[in-house]
């Protein structure tokens, strides 16, 4: 019996109920549990098995950067607005309704964490996210144009719910570079959500684009639903890097402070002690 059922198990390719259905048979006999309790235990720790991996591998298909989660983000450090839009980013529904979201802000006020935290949960919701710089999106974009298979490669990014561009303007593109990155704009607009930060204004895209007309159709599309998050604040790694100055600047007191004590303590010891001739 043991082993048809084993086989069975495996053709279904149901692991999880192969590897603890006599586990659970034995728990359910003790508890007296009624078939249809045992099997929906069964059911369910395949199902949260199968959830587990399907995260993982949407995580490592994400590229998103393992470090940068919600967790680690400081959201006591955001605005009260910016803060409340983050509380319904991260119920996901703005994926369904095709919304994009553009954070801006100066260099380190954390516009990559964040964002990268939202995909991280996005993810657990079974949501398909891509994370790339600007800078090595549009090359890839480059690349598969001159192959001449651009259209491919943008259908193979149309399968995202949401593409993550980080720092767009942050390094000057030419003419070329920048076309092939509106064409990406152009394909997902209402299709799918794009999520990008940068460290310019709008008023200043034109850096980015080149020439007003294609500054002004990207951006149309871009803020056409979006949601906008400005994090107008000082850079976290400075402030992170004045702690740490504080922190050694304390102790290394403490620390002059206690090795002169020790000297004072042993130059009164060499004073007290008799001498042994």
């Amino acid at each position: 019996m043991e082993k048809q059922i084993d086989t069975c198990l495996k053709e279904l390719f149901l692991t999880t109920i192969r590897a603890c259905y006599k586990d659970q048979a034995d728990m359910a006999r003790k508890e007296s549990l009624s078939y249809e309790q045992y099997l929906l235990d069964l059911a369910e720790r395949e199902q949260e098995v199968r959830r587990e991996k399907r995260i993982a591998r949407l995580l490592k298909e994400s590229k998103l950067p393992l470090e940068k989660t919600m967790e680690a983000f400081n959201r006591k450090r955001l605005p009260p607005n910016a803060n409340g839009h983050v509380s319904v980013l991260l119920e996901g529904d703005f994926l369904n309704r095709r919304e994009n979201v553009l954070a801006f802000g100066n260099p380190g006020s954390g516009k990559t964490h964040l964002l990268c935290g939202i995909g991280h949960e996005i993810i657990r919701l079974n949501k398909r996210i891509f994370f790339q710089p600007c800078n090595l999106l549009v090359q890839d974009l480059l690349v598969a144009k001159r192959d001449l298979r651009l259209p491919r490669f943008l259908k193979q990014l149309a399968k995202y719910d949401a593409i993550i561009i980080d720092d767009i303007g942050y390094v000057q593109q030419n003419r070329e570079e920048m076309e092939v990155l509106f064409m990406l704009l152009a394909d997902r607009y209402e299709r799918a959500t794009v999520m990008l930060t940068s460290n310019l204004a709008f008023s200043k895209w034109e850096q980015i684009f080149k020439d007003p007309m294609t500054t002004a159709a990207a951006i149309d599309r871009l803020v056409h639903h979006s949601i906008i998050l400005e994090l107008n604040l000082d850079s976290y790694r400075l402030e992170e890097s004045k702690q740490e100055k504080k922190i050694i600047i304390k102790g290394g007191g403490k620390t002059k402070k206690r090795t002169g004590e020790k000297k004072n303590h042993e130059a009164n010891s060499s004073r007290a002690t008799p001498s042994l001739r």
